[in-house]
């Protein structure tokens, strides 16, 4: 999502910062060229007016035109505006009722994402340490109970009970009187949807909200559909009154417009995102970190987040301690390629860092990840911890058991060689290095 919108803009401020110094006409110019590049991405007119003009007055402003960097000077306009819209001063966090269990209400539209997202949901909650209960209210489609049984059973997470057909006020009302005898804690209710709004549809809601009393009401928005999106949530908000967005798909072909649209439109946060089909591909939204990663600044915070979740400090110090001892194996690689992997794909990695969009071409070879991890599971214990024993009748082995070649066991083991000796070059220089992407995250952060 936001890769054309931010190539445009990063096009434009280029230009900007060109100059040593900014005239008002070059600054019409450039304000007119952002206004173009939102229109172009689907952001609603309205938004698009109110930004454009709001960056227009303050880029004109004469602290600006006379700054000795005014095209920094503007981004930064432009990214402050941005904020402001996406939502400055939002909370991720979801509300909890007064009185266990609260009731997290998914509504939108057939086809937004709204089962598996229930399901991302849940799988964040039981990580925060809360004990969920998942509810398939969408009792008309057949597939979305089982849908959402499937789910529920990959992420550990319990399902109450419902058949195809079955009254979605009843099974709401048996799920909520279970959740309060064994201690369940939130209902995550994953409710009906249609291609389009109509009047049954919203009844029923309107009668499930009565029933339950959530205490949140969560829009899961296609990022993928653009300002009909935000035409939909508009006509949900009216009838139920939202309390936050789940944007789902962004990392589908997302022009961006909805996610620019639906706060200011709406006027209520866009609490997490979907960044993947997987179920724990789910984040909080960030205003400051998402405007960060469309202009090209990168979003180091969600990178160092994730490394965190995905690595230990425990195994990361237990790596330290080998590097150190210049003992590092091919095992200790392996386990840094999964960790990697639970990052989510290079493309993802890469776009969380600043300047990526420079990086745009690059081929990311992923089909490379998983070759050298097929090769290092297709060596014995012995000869991932020491690989200098690996012969050539080793290596011919090794790449049979991987369905590689052995040029490229030999690519891997040469590439290892360096890998190791740069590691004990570095580990001169003094003690407390952390290891990996990871430690270094960490000391970053720190």
């Amino acid at each position: 999502m936001f890769e054309a919108l931010g190539e445009r803009l990063q096009t434009i401020f280029r230009t900007l910062r060109g100059h040593g110094h900014l005239t008002e006409s070059e600054i019409r110019e450039g304000v007119r060229e952002i206004r173009t590049a939102l229109l172009e991405a689907d952001v609603d007119l309205s938004v698009v007016k109110e930004f454009t003009e709001v960056v227009r007055q303050k880029a004109m402003s004469e602290e600006i035109l006379k700054s000795l960097t005014p095209g920094h000077q503007v981004v930064k306009v432009v990214r402050d505006e941005m904020i402001a819209i996406l939502g400055q001063g939002d909370e991720a966090s979801l509300k909890r009722a007064s009185q266990t269990p609260s009731v997290y209400l998914m509504v939108g539209l057939q086809g937004s994402g709204k089962t598996t997202t229930s399901a991302k949901l849940a799988r964040l909650l039981k990580g925060l340490g809360r004990s969920p209960l998942l509810v398939p209210a969408d009792v008309r489609r057949p597939a979305a109970v089982e849908q959402l049984g499937v789910l529920g059973g990959e992420i550990g997470v319990p399902v109450a009970p419902a058949r195809p057909g079955e009254d979605a006020g009843a099974v709401c009302r048996a799920a909520l009187k279970e959740a309060r005898q064994v201690g369940r804690d939130p209902l995550v209710v994953d409710t009906a949807g249609r291609l389009h709004i109509d009047e049954d549809l919203m009844s029923e809601l309107a009668e499930l909200k009565t029933a339950l009393e959530p205490v949140e009401i969560l829009y899961v928005a296609d990022a993928m559909t653009g300002q009909d999106t935000v035409r939909a949530a508009s006509a949900f908000h009216a009838r139920l009154t939202l309390t936050g967005v789940i944007l789902s798909k962004t990392d589908g072909d997302a022009r961006g417009g909805a996610a620019l649209s639906i706060r200011k439109v709406l006027g209520v946060p866009i609490k997490f995102i979907g960044v993947g089909e997987h179920t724990e591909n789910l984040e909080a939204f960030h205003p400051d970190r998402m405007a960060s990663r469309i202009l090209g600044m990168g979003d180091v915070l969600t990178l160092i987040e994730k490394a965190e979740a995905a690595a230990s400090v425990e195994e990361s110090e237990a790596l330290a301690r080998r590097l150190k001892k210049s003992e590092l194996t091919l095992e200790d690689l392996a386990d840094q390629l999964d960790t990697m992997k639970r990052l989510g794909s290079l493309r993802q990695i890469l776009d969380m860092l600043p300047g990526a969009a420079s990086l745009k071409d690059m081929p990311l070879d992923e089909k490379g990840i998983g070759r050298t991890r097929a090769i290092i599971s297709s060596m014995t214990r012995e000869e991932r911890l020491r690989p200098e024993i690996i012969d050539g009748s080793r290596r011919a082995r090794i790449a049979r058991g991987s369905g590689t070649a052995v040029s490229d066991v030999n690519v891997l083991l040469k590439q290892f060689k360096q890998m190791r000796k740069m590691m004990k070059s570095m580990t001169r220089g003094g003690p407390g290095m952390r290891s990996g992407l990871f430690g270094a995250a960490r000391s970053f952060r720190r």
